[in-house]
């Protein structure tokens, strides 16, 4: 028991260990975009699927003895290829969607260990329940150890070796602990040989409870899919969730994985019946927090929204996979049950990462599949209670009631004293069905897609799209401002305003919002010793281009956009005309900044650092290689100037911490807007840095921008290592 044990704890950390070692390494190319992670996870699915379909095969054709020589051939094949190093061949598509090729790039680079890794969890199982082990007739707790080397593999990652080995170190020792697995595989199959029982009886009990062995159904078999599906869909979702918003990072890609992983280790555990029976009885308590913040778009503190999407995720996790333990068959057809399992989670994964950016122009994936894991509850009644048209009447009232909050009691001054009690009165009108799942599921359904619909009534959205980097909406908006009635035309990445420009021709060629000309971007243009005589100034991140209304005669302009669909918005005359404006003088670079930046002979003035996922700065473009590569093109006498604001991460003292260790002088300010300026003026900070004070004129000595404070603990971050945690804020600003 304790040599296949940790030849299953060993192999699958070796598999948990590998996911965000290899979407760290190629995170950088594609962006820092939250669906790199998505992608690899899904390639992952795909290997696991084949990995399971291939233990399933070879042990139902070939019997136990002939399928381990061939395992043990398949583990060997991985040794010629190590030790294991990214090396991507070729650039990504700079106008295609970029999924293809990063599946092709992880094939090639670690298809054959990971696939022969994942034949190894159910094809040991099997194996036990073949040997005269007293524990052999119910193998599913090795699934658990499995679980446990996975889960301890996740969280060694972000704490011990993300932040002491670099990127070629993991992958050096990565190969050496395979190694390590190959030899005590082949110890597991001659301890398998030897203690193997003369005859295996085809009606091996399924669980300590026995029963004989009956044919698979397709029902049964759909339901296996369809439970795993749920939870898989769910933590990619929630890993976008904050992803998104914060930064695309292994710390928050391996949060709900690990979650993920430790409820399979509670539903087949032997607690794992009481374990699913408190999940499924709060459920609706945890979900309905997460529902009325969609609905409503309440912006809370991290403190709390990241503990209640992390909640609600577990429960529903636990429902699930606690349903697939209970129902788990005999041990002859385990190999078949983890196959149908993988097959979930990979659909899961698939319509994340493949299905919904097709289907969906907004991120509508996380409340559908909450919706079905509510459905997916046992509940208090049982489902011969039924569903009946009576028993819409709740749903369309619970809808009515959501539409009419978000639509007429949305919270503007006034109307904060009815808003309150009116959320309150559609959370109480859900939790009555909560006794029956699927009445419960169709309430929610109702209140999700009511509070959609007044939203989308209320935004006034002239153009939407979805891509591989994020969601974009072209929305109208209108203020007051001193009286006079102003329209703009805003760009929405996500949950951020990235850009704003006035509809009112005397207004149209202004930069607004992060970029006005009193905040500390305008200031460094007006200033900045000879900036407005420099040939040549880049920009990274595109935006709609409002930086271009700072273009100088006889200056080229060059922004650096990695996504095509931004640049296509931002040419869209009838709304913007920040870039078309500027004409021949600018030009549009397709690509990742840092390589494209790599790939160019050009010596800029200024270069601007403005590139975001919505409200995320690309953690790779603010390391020390990235420094290195913007000082490689920088001009004699040129700036830097980043863009930093962000709600949720401080990164103020880590970029000076960056730009002082390569010698360069810093100067920072935070920005509040004046209120006599409007709405359409945005508070922002920025950082500066230049090769001596003498380069940033008179702003070295200017009051407003300050030398930024540096404590002594601040990290230097490189493309190995980030610290997200050290910069973390838990409350809005």
């Amino acid at each position: 028991m304790l040599l296949f044990a940790s030849t299953l704890f060993l192999g699958s950390m070796l598999m948990f260990v590998v996911e965000p070692m290899v979407a760290k390494s190629v995170l950088p190319i594609l962006g820092g975009t939250p669906m790199v992670w998505n992608t690899c996870v899904l390639f992952f699915q795909i290997m696991l699927v084949g990995g399971y379909a291939y233990a399933h095969g070879v042990t139902t054709w070939l019997g136990a003895r002939r399928s381990s020589v061939l395992y043990l051939v398949l583990l060997a094949l991985p040794l010629v290829a190590l030790p294991l190093v990214m090396r991507p061949d070729s650039h990504p598509p700079v106008d295609a969607n970029p999924i293809g090729w990063l599946l092709i790039v992880l094939f090639k680079s670690i298809g054959l260990p990971f696939f022969a890794l994942s034949t190894t969890a159910s094809i040991l199982q099997r194996w036990f329940a073949e040997t005269d082990h007293a524990a052999a007739h119910d193998p599913y707790f090795l699934y658990a150890a499995s679980n446990l080397g996975s889960l301890l593999a996740l969280l060694m990652y972000p704490t011990v070796i993300e932040p002491t080995l670099p990127l070629r170190a993991q992958g050096l020792v990565w190969s050496v602990a395979y190694g390590g697995f190959v030899l005590l595989a082949c110890l597991s199959v001659a301890a398998g040989w030897r203690r193997r029982r003369g005859h295996v009886a085809a009606s091996s009990p399924a669980s300590e409870t026995g029963g004989s062995r009956v044919p698979i159904g397709w029902t049964r078999r759909i339901v296996w899919v369809a439970l795993a599906f749920i939870p898989s869909s769910l933590m990619l979702a929630v890993t976008t969730y904050f992803s998104t918003d914060i930064a695309p990072v292994p710390l928050f890609w391996i949060a709900p994985l690990s979650i993920y992983l430790l409820t399979f280790v509670a539903a087949f555990s032997g607690l794992g019946g009481s374990v699913r029976s408190v999940a499924d009885r709060f459920m609706p308590l945890l979900v309905l927090p997460v529902v009325i913040l969609m609905i409503t778009r309440g912006m809370v503190p991290l403190w709390l929204a990241i503990p209640l999407h992390l909640t609600a995720f577990s429960t529903a996790a636990l429902v699930c996979h606690g349903r697939l333990a209970s129902d788990r068959p005999p041990t002859a057809d385990l190999t078949e049950f983890y196959f149908w399992i993988a097959l979930g989670g990979m659909l899961g994964g698939a319509f994340n990462t493949l299905a919904a950016p097709v289907l969906f122009d907004r991120v509508i994936e996380y409340p559908i599949v909450l919706v079905l894991a509510c459905a997916a509850r046992r509940g208090r009644q049982s489902a011969s209670s039924g569903i009946s048209w009576s028993d819409l009447v709740v749903p369309v009232g619970a809808g009515a009631v959501t539409a009419a909050v978000v639509m007429w009691l949305h919270p503007v001054p006034g109307r904060v004293n009815v808003f309150v009690p009116g959320i309150g009165m559609t959370a109480l009108i859900a939790f009555t069905q909560a006794k029956v799942p699927v009445r419960f599921a169709i309430t929610l359904a109702a209140m999700l897609m009511a509070g959609t619909v007044a939203s989308r009534a209320q935004e006034r959205t002239v153009y939407v799209s979805r891509t591989f980097f994020g969601v974009y909406r072209v929305n109208l908006d209108e203020h007051d401002e001193h009286g006079q009635r102003r329209r703009y035309f805003e760009f929405v990445h996500g949950t951020t305003r990235h850009g704003v420009q006035a509809i009112d021709p005397a207004m149209r060629a202004e930069p607004l919002t992060y970029f006005h000309r009193s905040g500390p971007i305008g200031q460094a243009f007006a200033a900045l010793p000879g900036v407005a005589t420099r040939p040549r100034i880049a920009v990274v991140g595109l935006g709609i281009g409002t930086l271009a209304s700072y273009r100088a005669p006889r200056q080229q302009w060059t922004f650096y956009e990695i996504d095509p669909e931004v640049e296509r918005i931002a040419r869209a005359t009838s709304q913007f005309t920040y870039l078309s404006s500027c004409g021949d003088a600018c030009r549009v670079v397709l690509g990742d900044a840092r390589l494209s930046l790599a790939r160019t002979d050009e010596q800029y003035g200024v270069i601007v650092l403005d590139a975001f996922s919505s409200d995320a700065i690309p953690l790779h473009l603010l390391t020390r290689e990235a420094l290195d590569v913007y000082l490689a093109h920088l001009a004699p006498g040129g700036v830097l100037a980043f863009h930093i604001s962000n709600r949720h991460l401080a990164l103020a003292p880590v970029l000076a911490r960056l730009v002082v260790s390569q010698g360069l002088v810093p100067r920072l300010q935070l920005h509040n807007t004046d209120p006599e300026l409007g709405s359409a003026v945005a508070p922002s900070e920025w950082m500066l840095a230049a090769r001596s004070e003498r380069d940033l004129g008179p702003l070295a000595a200017d009051p407003r921008w300050q030398v930024p404070q540096i404590p002594a603990s601040t990290p230097l971050w490189t493309d190995d290592f980030s610290n997200i945690l050290s910069v973390l804020r838990l409350s809005l600003r």
